[in-house]
């Protein structure tokens, strides 16, 4: 397989340097990076050569003149920009002639994904989300448990608590992510792999009530076809179990499948490299792939809050103090 050409949108963001190291450890090639803020030192790490922009116009027009005075193109573009920013990066790729691998979630809305099904048929490129939990070691396992045991039972309904918190600050309210018409919200930015992970394994979602959301928290509840959920998400450092407090942690990731914990804490930082192994054989994850989640929490934002009624979360409880 011949060495690709990379270009990457939103290079001084969070999530980033793992597409950067992704595309190095695949021995490809970052030709070209776009980002308005230019603290991008990262890159040095990765590709100091590669040609660094802040104004997407002058960007656009690296990508059609380097594809016309070298004879080459730019065959993938990684996308990191702002949740409400990726329709349109997406577009831009295909545009060029490039590939998209766009973190997710890949856009905010099902129906654009739908629109973008047309442009991808027209133009014949590819789009491709990054689903990083569909490749860890021990969600792969869990899947192939569940597939077993519903061969044998296949009316087996499984009962699942989601609970994810990972804290974030004062400037986290402040940014794009804590603007809803921007990023989609909690479920959007922290919640959409959890689902679609869930729904790769459980079967869709058949039935979806919310019963909490903030601005730093949602919980709900889902009828998968094989299981039903109760779900809580919050960027908030309080919500986090005292125990979990006291050992320096920020974070708290827990998944129980029937009383079951699962452990996945670990597996995670070469997912985004695995992602791009399998994209750059044509085995990554597209469109239809994408559609379940993005729906998902399409719906959570659009839905109000019953409160605490039927099954819900008992996290719920520390936010509504009772």
């Amino acid at each position: 397989m011949s060495n690709k050409n990379f270009a990457l949108i939103g290079a001084s963001g969070y999530i980033a340097p793992r597409h950067m190291r992704a595309i190095k450890d695949t021995g490809n090639e970052l030709v070209a990076a776009l980002d308005p803020y230019d603290g991008i030192g990262i890159i040095d790490s990765y590709f100091p050569q590669a040609s660094f922009f802040t104004e997407f116009e002058r960007f656009d027009r690296f990508v059609d003149k380097y594809r016309r005075d070298t004879g080459k193109k730019i065959d993938y573009i990684s996308i990191c920009s702002p949740n409400y920013l990726h329709d349109s990066h997406i577009r831009f790729a295909l545009r060029n002639g490039a590939d998209a691998i766009c973190e997710k979630p890949l856009v905010l809305n099902p129906w654009n994904i739908d629109q973008l099904k047309i442009i991808e048929k027209e133009s014949g490129q590819k789009i491709y989300n990054i689903l990083q939990l569909r490749l860890h070691p021990s969600i792969i396992a869990l899947k192939e448990r569940v597939a077993k045991e519903l061969a044998e039972n296949p009316d087996k309904i499984y009962d699942i608590d989601l609970t994810y918190l990972t804290s974030r600050g004062k400037w986290y309210f402040i940014s794009w992510k804590g603007d809803m018409e921007k990023s989609g919200g909690v479920a959007s930015n922290i919640g959409v792999h959890f689902y679609d992970m869930l729904c790769w394994i459980f079967g869709d979602v058949e039935e979806n009530i919310v019963h909490l959301k903030t601005p730093d928290a949602n919980a709900g509840f889902f009828k998968l076809k094989n299981a039903t959920v109760r779900w809580f998400l919050s960027v908030n450092y309080d919500y986090i179990p005292d125990d979990i407090k006291a050992t320096g942690q920020r974070t708290y990731r827990s998944i129980t499948v029937d009383g079951e914990e699962m452990e996945f804490s670990g597996g995670f930082t070469d997912l985004h490299t695995r992602s791009y192994e399998e994209i750059l054989k044509g085995n990554g994850f597209g469109l239809e792939e994408a559609y379940g989640s993005i729906s998902t929490v399409s719906t959570i934002r659009n839905l109000e809050p019953i409160g605490m009624k039927g099954d819900y979360h008992p996290f719920c409880k520390r936010v509504l103090g009772k």
